[in-house]
């Protein structure tokens, strides 16, 4: 990992209220980002989760946003975090939601996504939504099928949450 992905990662760790910040950041093109499994660590993490999140209600996006920045805080860089989002639960990344979706819960994962978690929507949810990549927040990653990369990341060490 970087120096200046470092230095963030930890000042996240020790920031109380670095989940409510502003999600501003940087356009990053889809096409630039390979659609795949791989996390954003060079090495392997000591702690590896995947989450995941299939349902629209606040009260469940709020416990895995939460539960996700927690491990985030307590392990640092010695966390590799993942979200898959499927089914209802992709209306968290969706530009225009059709479900109603607190857009604090959208700022929040664009903050954890800026620490170096991993959000991927699911592709057969988009088709079944007549969703394109243009319906997404600019900072989803997209993978064909959601329970797939759940699989993928448990046969990889990942320990798998769910609601």
């Amino acid at each position: 990992m970087n120096p200046i992905d470092k230095f963030r990662r930890h000042l996240f760790q020790n920031t109380l209220l670095g989940l409510l910040g502003a999600g501003t950041g940087l356009l990053a093109s889809r096409e630039a980002r390979a659609h795949h499994t791989e996390t954003h660590f060079d090495d392997r993490s000591a702690h590896r989760v995947v989450y995941q999140l299939n349902k629209a209600e606040h009260d469940y996006i709020e416990h895995v946003l939460f539960s996700c920045g927690e491990l985030l805080r307590k392990y640092g860089d010695d966390a590799e975090l993942v979200i898959v989002c499927f089914g209802p639960g992709l209306q968290l990344l969706g530009k225009k939601p059709s479900r109603p979706i607190d857009p604090q819960h959208q700022t929040r994962v664009k903050s954890l996504m800026d620490y170096g978690v991993k959000v991927i929507a699911c592709g057969n949810t988009m088709k079944a939504l007549n969703w394109k990549e243009s319906d997404l927040l600019y900072y989803s990653e997209i993978e064909e099928i959601g329970a797939d990369v759940l699989m993928r990341l448990q046969e990889q060490g990942f320990s798998y949450i769910s609601w």
